[in-house]
């Protein structure tokens, strides 16, 4: 796992997020345990584990509405959840976060306004994640799929620098998983740095960087082509099996080892 002198070399080779010995607890029981790791900028970073292994609580940690113990978090060279990142760094939940008697565009204008986002940005995400034929439509009148789109429509209000994505694809069926990929593959491209959790291992693949956990722990911090050479195996789920296996976390942050775009 990653200390502070990591930390440090991840600030200076343009991490966007930066984590130092967070500690986390839910009543007396651990969530997170001295969890040290860095986002680098403009990527794609996988969050992957089972469930209960912590991911949404760093990510809610991350975007600043998660109480902590101990620790530090830096997001975009700031600490996390200061007023000046609302507009900077956009979070999916689990669950959609639209209402549902509103319509697919009067939601997002009203979180348009919320944000203080440029009135034209309602087209701008409409388009951009394929709402167009359904932006009429009274929100709870959606497929699961299309509710979750309009939850990234609402993050991407404003174009934020970080996206935090809690699971954003359970659920979904093949077709729209791929689409969605697609997507954050052409955001991370413009320069959007990616969190996304999900505990489908197959989906690491699509990832620049993964960060395994397990019982609040991380496991390996490197990219796809990485955890798969250290662990001798072929297939991702293979390779979590094999850290479980040897007990200790193997792998240490190599930022300066991006996978290729």
């Amino acid at each position: 796992m990653m200390n502070k002198s990591d930390a440090a070399s991840g600030a200076a080779s343009g991490a966007a997020v930066i984590v130092e010995q967070l500690h986390v607890k839910r009543g007396r029981v651990p969530v997170l345990d001295d969890l040290s790791l860095a986002v680098p900028r403009g990527r794609i970073v996988g969050l992957l584990g089972p469930s209960g292994s912590g991911k949404t609580t760093l990510m809610r940690a991350i975007v600043g509405v998660q109480v902590v113990q101990s620790g530090t978090i830096e997001v975009l060279g700031v600490p996390a959840g200061t007023r000046a990142l609302r507009k900077r760094v956009g979070y999916v939940t689990q669950q959609a976060s639209v209402y549902d008697d509103l319509t697919v565009r009067q939601n997002l204008a009203y979180f348009r306004r919320i944000l203080g986002a440029p009135a034209s940005d309602v087209d701008r995400v409409i388009e951009r994640t394929d709402l167009g034929s359904v932006a009429a439509r009274l929100a709870g009148s959606l497929s699961g799929g299309q509710r979750s789109r309009v939850s990234l429509a609402a993050a991407l209000l404003g174009t934020p620098e970080v996206l935090v994505l809690d699971e954003p694809t359970v659920g979904l069926d093949p077709v729209l998983r791929v689409e969605l990929w697609g997507l954050f593959r052409s955001l991370a491209d413009d320069g959007t740095t990616l969190l996304v959790s999900s505990h489908v291992m197959d989906e690491a693949k699509r990832c620049d960087r993964l960060l395994l956990m397990r019982d609040g722990a991380l496991l390996a911090d490197d990219t796809v082509r990485g955890v798969l050479e250290v662990t001798g195996t072929d297939d991702v789920e293979q390779a979590f099996l094999r850290l479980i296996e040897r007990g200790e976390p193997d792998l240490r942050p190599r930022l300066e080892t991006e996978a290729p775009r």
